[in-house]
């Protein structure tokens, strides 16, 4: 027996995972996080993510989003804090292109010697969704 999923139930799954795992994340951090999320017209295109070091906040993640006309993510990167260079790094980009009804999730990790980021074709994911 074929059973058909939607795209729109993987990708709620995915986020309810991500949910668990960012809420497991930040208890183990004792809710030392602190999210400041960007938006423009209505769409939110980063987030940075502070530490709590007592009275203070330090840099930890950032997030940058871009959309498409139909306000579809087209990318979300992630850049970590180094504090020693106090500079952003870039760490990892996930790209998403829309055909039709399929969906390509592409994943990249930065390469720190050839200054760029690389895919990581393991991770590519396609999925089509039947409701759309």
């Amino acid at each position: 027996m074929k059973t058909k999923v939607s795209l729109t139930k993987i990708v709620l799954s995915i986020v309810f995972m991500f949910a668990i795992s960012l809420s497991t994340f930040a208890r183990s951090n004792d809710g030392q996080l602190i999210y400041n999320p960007i938006e423009e017209n209505g769409v939110m295109v980063g987030q940075t993510v502070f530490k709590k070091d007592g009275a203070t906040l330090t840099n930890y993640m950032k997030y940058n989003y871009k959309y498409d006309a139909n306000k579809r993510m087209t990318e979300s990167e992630t850049l970590k804090w180094n504090s020693n260079k106090s500079t952003w790094n870039n760490d990892l980009l996930v790209k998403y292109t829309y055909e039709g009804k399929t969906v390509t999730t592409n994943y990249y990790k930065w390469n720190n010697k050839k200054k760029e980021y690389v895919i990581v074709p393991e991770m590519t994911v396609t999925m089509d969704d039947p409701n759309l």
